[in-house]
């Protein structure tokens, strides 16, 4: 289970203050009198990467970040192709050397082509990284990588080596589980308001509402390294009974719940904050942490569910040709219904984003309401339908193996006779 902090991270921060403390004293001692480097940021990280040193290893990978940060996005992506082409695996040495590991496999055969099937640009990545503070600076450097070379072969390839290292870097057993409050640092609450990506949040007084009182939680996976950036956050309500729209679970005049008198905990909104850490998957560990950490802290907690949006419907209802009406409910429900449980991609797993994570998480599709995000951009992405993922956690480990092997969409009665062959959506002009 991953690490966690019950005192709002200060002690985290405080630990990770302290060793950036002490290595930038180290790198300033060797680095206080050096020259600023004047080879081409290509020259510079070929040297890094065969450099033997130690201190001077350390100045030459903090001058390449503080350079690459001030580049253009040309000069980034130049940066990028370099490194992706010069700094490539040698097709010609892995063929050699696996070869040589098939006609005698020993210790000196494998480790010499586990050397030639690493390309070198991994160990440019691992030696910036040594730097104080570089994690975050190689996050925004991949999100740039994602954003500027999606369509280049080449820096895809690139990108998968970044990716490689950050599994094992970002893995759950170093990521800290922080709740966060009404009281949590204003640097903090300013990049949940930021980084909120399913419901907007409008002011100080939307997100009080949101932290403050006491039915309400929000939990965060921070990095010892990364100690000020949440990488994802989960907002949850405790409720009696499981809502079926999210404009009553944020309602400004609601009355609040004493925590001890929920039976249900509702994850409304999960976002991913850091575009860079693409791919890498932390909101499966995030959800079953927080569910186990809330039914260990409040005892009448029996039913775990997201209240969640449907991203993809009206998109596949369009181009499927289907014609719908958000104001007739029941047709509306059985769209949503039908496209959950039948609607795939051509790799058999579910066509919505949204689904594909809470199935492949274990969870089950536990109702279908219409009518539940009535904000513009719910009506925009599914005529105002909303689903309710459950989470049983005595089951969630096995739904997850049945839905992996299978991409079977796992679904309660009532939503798979709403979903039946003769449930599409009408023509329904009124």
């Amino acid at each position: 289970m991953a690490a966690r902090c019950s005192d709002g991270g200060h002690a985290v921060t405080l630990f990770a203050d302290i060793l950036s403390a002490v290595f930038e004293r180290r790198i300033r001692r060797g680095t206080t009198e050096q020259a600023k480097d004047g080879r081409p940021l290509e020259d510079m990280a070929l040297a890094l990467v065969k450099t033997t040193g130690e201190t001077s290893g350390l100045a030459l990978a903090r001058e390449i970040l503080a350079r690459y940060a001030d580049l253009s996005d040309p000069e980034k992506l130049a940066f990028f192709t370099h490194i992706a082409r010069s700094m490539n695996i040698d097709p010609e040495a892995v063929r050699t050397t696996l070869d040589a590991y098939e006609r005698d496999a020993s210790k000196d055969s494998y480790r010499a082509f586990a050397q030639a099937a690493e390309p070198p640009r991994q160990e440019l990545i691992r030696r910036l990284n040594m730097v104080p503070g570089a994690t975050g600076a190689l996050v925004k450097m991949r999100a740039d990588l994602l954003r500027l070379g999606r369509k280049d072969p080449e820096l895809q390839a690139l990108d998968l080596d970044f990716r490689h290292l950050f599994a094992s870097w970002f893995n759950r057993g170093f990521l800290v589980l922080r709740p966060i409050s009404w009281n949590s640092p204003a640097l903090i609450l300013e990049k949940i308001i930021a980084y909120e990506a399913v419901h907007a949040i409008d002011s100080w007084e939307d997100l009080r509402r949101r932290l403050e009182p006491p039915d309400r939680r929000c939990f965060a996976f921070f990095h010892p390294s990364m100690p000020d950036e949440p990488l994802i956050f989960v907002e949850v309500a405790l409720t009696q009974g499981i809502p079926s729209s999210v404009q009553a679970v944020l309602a400004e005049g609601r009355a609040a719940l004493p925590a001890e008198q929920a039976d249900t905990a509702v994850f409304y909104s999960i976002s991913n904050c850091q575009t860079g850490l693409a791919s890498i998957s932390f909101g499966n560990s995030l959800i079953k942490q927080v569910a186990s950490d809330l039914a260990a802290e409040l005892e009448g907690l029996e039913t775990f569910v997201t209240l969640s949006p449907i991203p993809g419907l009206t998109t596949w209802l369009q181009d499927a040709g289907l014609n719908y009406s958000s104001a007739h409910s029941e047709n509306m429900r059985a769209a949503a219904a039908h496209y959950l449980l039948n609607a795939k991609a051509s790799n058999g797993l579910p066509y919505d984003p949204v689904a594909r994570f809470h199935l492949g998480n274990g969870a089950i599709v536990h109702a279908v309401h219409a009518n539940a995000d009535t904000s513009e951009k719910g009506l925009q992405q599914s005529g105002g339908a909303m689903v309710n993922y459950l989470y049983d956690l005595a089951q969630v480990e096995e739904n997850h193996e049945k839905f992996v092997t299978t991409y079977a969409v796992p679904a309660t009665q009532p939503v798979k006779d709403l979903a039946g062959p003769v449930a599409l959506p009408v023509n329904d002009e009124r």
